[in-house]
């Protein structure tokens, strides 16, 4: 059964783009289904290569399936893979969800380039990489938003997702704290669009990627006693790019259950 559409008012569906939606139990799938529920039609890029490299691996069969949670609640969908350490990705991007679905109403950047390390041993390669991926992909994505948008003032819609994590994990904790500048310049520089960008911190979240010492030092400094989840941090962004959601803008907001 198709979800009701909260924003009845919308003649059409508006498109949002979602980045970093390559496996079905991360955030970026969990925003991607939310915002489809919602009313959207929603396109989404996926760099297998990348999880290829990291510790939980490639999910098979998960870019069909978030296609299918998508479709399900009755909207279009657009998987795109890209490889957004290339300065040329964001555009092509823009170029393959327009030619697709149309323009974008909505930005929601939850990709990230994640490899922990510190001080010490960060390659400077890798730091390299982490700046291509969190910071400069992520400008180039809301310079491209910035020059297409033309939607109605106070339609559009940026969101990132951002960490405040930087001991033992540095290169993603720098880069994701110049994605929160970035962010919040988007807020004052678009204001002419009427384009509103918010960073969401959604602090711990279990997406596979936790043993059971993290989980359990998490769950101690938790009040509600409970680890985050993609839903919870889907929900917040829903708001965001809802009409309801409007008045909140150039905000780094934390989402963390109040952890310690």
């Amino acid at each position: 059964m198709r979800a009701a559409d909260p924003h009845p008012a919308r003649a059409e569906r508006p498109v949002a783009l979602v980045t970093g939606v390559g496996r079905t139990v991360g955030i970026g799938a969990a925003v991607a289904e939310r915002l489809a529920a919602s009313g959207w039609d929603v396109a989404h890029s996926y760099r297998t290569p990348y999880d290829t490299r990291m510790p939980w691996g490639v999910e098979d069969g998960a870019v069909a399936a978030v296609g299918a949670a998508i479709g399900a609640h009755g909207a279009r969908h657009l998987a795109v893979p890209a490889d957004l350490a290339d300065r040329a990705e964001p555009a092509r991007l823009f170029d393959r969800v327009e030619a697709g679905l149309g323009p974008v109403t909505a930005l929601v950047m939850s990709h990230a380039e994640s490899v922990d390390s510190g001080l010490l041993d960060t390659t400077v390669e890798s730091f390299d990489r982490h700046f291509a991926v969190n910071a400069r992909a992520s400008w180039l994505l809301i310079r491209e938003f910035g020059l297409r948008f033309t939607g109605a003032f106070g339609t559009g819609r940026i969101v990132a997702m951002t960490s405040d994590h930087t001991v033992g994990n540095l290169p993603y904790g720098a880069s994701k704290g110049a994605l929160d500048r970035i962010t919040r310049a988007a807020a004052r520089e678009l204001a002419h669009l009427g384009v509103t960008a918010n960073a969401v911190d959604p602090g711990p979240t279990d997406t596979g990627w936790m043993d059971d010492p993290v989980r359990a030092e998490t769950l101690a400094r938790t009040p509600l006693a409970r680890l985050g989840t993609p839903q919870d941090a889907a929900h917040l962004i829903d708001f965001l790019c809802s009409p309801q959601g409007q008045w909140i803008n150039g905000q780094l907001l934390q989402s963390s259950g109040g952890l310690k």
